[in-house]
């Protein structure tokens, strides 16, 4: 087919899907610096006009993960990512849920990046900041995961093609379609994720497209807008599972969870969150510590998901985490992966 980039962003127009194959040609042209600024963000603006589907994002996912550096994990693994762009200013609750499940005996992976906007920053600066490099080879990176149950994949380091685009998604300054292409990227191609999503719209796509991908997962949305699972309100959690994906709502009250306020989740500086995850290591009660479990406890489940009703892993798996938490192995957790 003579495939171009007027052809391409004219069906969009008029709101024809985009074909797998044609999307994977318009990412190949992107990722070798054929595709001028104008060409990447007409794309993306008329696809974000269109509406994406799960088969779009698959297919940009796919074509993105063959220019990433991958990386081989040993045994059963977990991501826990978001979205991000959620607005709320939270504290870094991905990251910090990761090291409790971690402690759990469930090794986690985590793939993610600086904030593009958030004033809190993202993942990646969190960790900077507790003294964990982000510049790990791919040997290095398993090597840490295997001494410390948990390891960090920098996003710019094994997935340089993202940065064909970070000028063009400056400048244009609204959502596209890599917004929620992070959780998909994951270089080291996790079976299963906890992944959070800010956009409700993107939410049921984004499950489907992992259903179609294969694997377990659960992808979360806070009803108050966080791009995590939330203690303000309820939950939209889609069930990812055999090729499915199925939404149920989640009341943190069923466990046990007392109400809190956006207010009381909202994060600062990379050491001020640090501060945040020191005080929850150390077994203090606040809204902190429930929001960290609750992120924790999916991604425990989310490692050994059954046909059982979802709060009911979810309850067991509460327990374990808030059990890590006490006893000092999350602190410990977080030292040895600190040593590396």
């Amino acid at each position: 087919m003579n495939r171009t980039w007027s052809r391409l962003i004219s069906d969009l127009l008029v709101g024809r899907d985009v074909a797998p194959e044609d999307v994977w040609w318009a990412m190949d042209r992107v990722v070798s610096g054929e595709a001028t600024s104008a060409q990447v963000s007409g794309f993306l603006i008329a696809l974000r006009a269109k509406g994406e589907t799960p088969a779009e994002i698959a297919a940009m996912a796919s074509a993105l993960r063959q220019h990433a550096t991958s990386v081989t994990i040993p045994g059963i693994f977990v991501d826990i990512v978001g979205t991000g762009g959620d607005g709320t200013g939270a504290i870094n609750i991905s990251t910090m849920a990761a090291i409790v499940a971690a402690s759990t005996g469930v090794t986690v992976v985590k793939h993610g990046g600086r904030a593009a906007s958030s004033q809190t920053g993202g993942s990646a600066d969190l960790v900077e900041h507790l003294g964990i490099p982000l510049d790990l080879s791919p040997a290095e990176a398993v090597r840490v995961a295997e001494r410390a149950g948990i390891t960090y994949l920098f996003a710019p380091r094994f997935n340089p093609a993202l940065r064909c685009v970070a000028a063009v998604r400056r400048e244009l300054g609204v959502p596209t379609a890599f917004n929620v292409l992070g959780p998909l990227l994951n270089p080291a191609d996790p079976v299963y994720q906890l992944v959070g999503v800010a956009d409700a719209r993107m939410q049921p796509v984004l499950a489907a497209a992992l259903a179609d991908r294969g694997g377990d997962a659960l992808v979360v949305r806070g009803d108050d807008g966080l791009d995590k699972l939330t203690t303000t309100a309820s939950s939209c959690v889609w069930v990812v599972r055999n090729g499915r994906a199925v939404p149920e709502s989640l009341d943190p009250r069923s466990l046990g969870l007392a109400p809190s306020s956006l207010a009381a989740l909202r994060g600062s500086t990379a050491a001020a969150n640090a501060r945040v995850l020191h005080s929850v290591l150390a077994g203090e009660v606040s809204p902190a510590r429930d929001v960290v479990l609750l992120n924790a406890a999916a991604a425990v489940a989310v490692a050994r998901l059954t046909d059982e009703p979802l709060v009911d892993q979810l309850a067991v798996a509460l327990k374990q985490c808030a059990e890590a938490i006490d006893s000092g192995r999350a602190a410990a957790t977080l030292g040895r992966w600190i040593a590396g």
